[in-house]
């Protein structure tokens, strides 16, 4: 799991192919200052696992390799990277941390593509204070999606300012567009949207809400058989 908060921008290296699928060299020292073998990193949102050994890992070279599978070369926008690319880079949240952004599972549902940049005010010095920024939004999750909700776009998390049907607008501050690849993404260019997953789970459960089925319980004691002085916890 992770919060959508990034911790650093990083960088693509190399590219392998193998076969239909790739490994991912990256660099970025402040998320490899403490993986290990089998960690998880979101790289632009993505979930992905370190594979490089811990003979490798303990050189701190502040690179890392990952492998990617077609699967997710193809519902994701890493498909799109090439050396030089800028990536935002996220460790797994660790349990008893501060939750600051929302629960993300570096599992993408779907692609979406900048729109449009909406430039806000700006101080007394020129200096831009906030950004509207407009994404599309597939037919397929735009139901998860409400005003003032939470969505993940290239691993950030943002709050949706506003929702249509198919495309969503999202205010970023200075910070926001400083440290994290949005403040550079050019108008028609990809990102990998993951919606909150909480509205996902209330959806399914609305969908299967049904009555228990009682003749599906074990046999339990009838009341009238138990004795008076029987406590709680002593019943046979």
């Amino acid at each position: 799991m992770f919060t959508g908060i990034i911790e650093e921008l990083g960088e693509v290296v190399s590219i392998e192919e193998i076969g239909d699928s790739s490994r991912i060299r990256l660099r970025g020292p402040v998320v490899c200052a403490d993986a290990g073998h089998g960690d998880s990193i979101a790289v632009n949102g993505v979930c992905l696992t370190v594979v490089d050994s811990p003979a490798e890992l303990a050189e701190r070279t502040g690179e890392f390799s990952a492998d990617v599978m077609a699967e997710t070369l193809h519902r994701s926008s890493l498909g799109e990277l090439k050396p030089g690319s800028r990536v935002n880079l996220e460790r797994a949240m660790a349990l008893g941390a501060r939750l600051g952004g929302h629960l993300v599972q570096g599992h993408v549902d779907a692609t979406g593509r900048l729109l449009s940049r909406e430039p806000g005010e700006r101080d007394a010095d020129g200096e831009l204070r906030w950004e509207v920024l407009r994404f599309s939004l597939p037919e397929t999750i735009s139901r998860y999606l409400v005003e003032k909700g939470s969505i993940t776009v290239d691993g950030v998390s943002l709050t949706v300012v506003e929702a249509a049907r198919d495309s969503f607008t999202v205010s970023l501050i200075p910070a926001t567009l400083a440290l994290t690849t949005l403040g550079a993404k050019a108008v028609g260019e990809s990102v990998n949207l993951e919606v909150d997953v909480l509205a996902k789970y209330v959806e399914r459960l609305l969908e299967s809400r049904t009555l228990p089925n009682l003749q599906a319980l074990p046999n339990l004691p009838d009341s009238s058989t138990l004795s008076t002085d029987e406590t709680p916890g002593e019943s046979k």
